[in-house]
């Protein structure tokens, strides 16, 4: 099992501006036969160091992380971030 921890900060932190890319996040459930769970949260405490946005998903291995890598609908979701994050953090581990 692999799971993948991404960690967005965006540039317009504005509650609406976080629901939206949330949201952009979350419509990949169901639609990448790679991805096992996904789990998108956002940030509560608003301190000068935390991120907005955090996305957890799961996979089988690492070659279906590769392959969710260069999915299509992946790919509509790497074009928003591109866009609307300033900063992320990754995290991949095996368990």
């Amino acid at each position: 099992m692999l799971t993948h921890i991404v960690l967005f900060k965006l540039k317009d932190r504005s509650p609406e501006s976080v629901a939206k890319t949330a949201a952009v996040l979350r419509n990949m459930e169901g639609k990448i036969e790679q991805l096992l769970s996904i789990e998108v949260g956002t940030d509560v405490v608003h301190s000068e160091r935390s991120y907005d946005i955090s996305l957890v998903t799961t996979f089988a291995s690492l070659e279906d992380m590769q392959a969710y890598q260069v999915h299509p609908e992946h790919k509509k979701v790497i074009e928003h971030m591109t866009v609307a994050r300033e900063t992320q953090a990754v995290v991949d581990y095996e368990s």
